[in-house]
């Protein structure tokens, strides 16, 4: 089984609360994130998903969103 590259966003509000994003990595190693900032943050529509989605199907949902927004930029 091929390995899947993920990332752990956790984002903390000022009244609390807090979520855990799960996504594909921005930066490859610790060095490439040297002189990087965030520009910008975007979330996407919540979504309910079956709870015995394998995680191939999660990174394909991913994919598939994340090409929506790229189309959508341009």
């Amino acid at each position: 089984m091929k390995p899947i590259p993920l990332q752990l966003v956790t984002v903390k509000l000022d009244n609390g609360q807090q979520g855990i994003f799960v996504g594909s990595p921005i930066f490859a190693s610790q060095n490439d994130m040297q002189g990087s900032q965030v520009s910008e943050i975007w979330f996407s529509d919540v979504r309910d998903l079956p709870d015995q989605l394998k995680l191939e199907e999660l990174m394909q949902l991913v994919r598939e969103q994340l090409n929506h927004c790229q189309k959508s930029l341009h």
